[in-house]
């Protein structure tokens, strides 16, 4: 579906983002929709929209890349 790509560390967070795009003739609420199941069962949150001149969204997500550190 979109991109996913790494961004360095920054204050010892790590993030994950994902770009989706979708097209004009998707309504409103059928886009929100759409984003509010990845936020609830992937974890992402809103980053960034865009809505260009023919009318389609292009969105970035993001979420913490939780590193499981081992224990001695």
């Amino acid at each position: 579906m979109g991109l996913i790509e790494r961004r360095p560390p920054r204050d010892g967070v790590e993030w994950e983002f994902d770009e989706v795009s979708f097209s004009s003739d998707l309504s409103r609420s059928a886009v929100r929709q759409l984003l509010v199941e990845r936020a609830e069962y992937g974890g992402w949150t809103l980053d960034r929209l865009r809505i260009g001149r023919d009318g389609r969204r292009q969105v970035l997500l993001r979420r913490k890349i939780i590193r499981a550190q081992r224990t001695a």
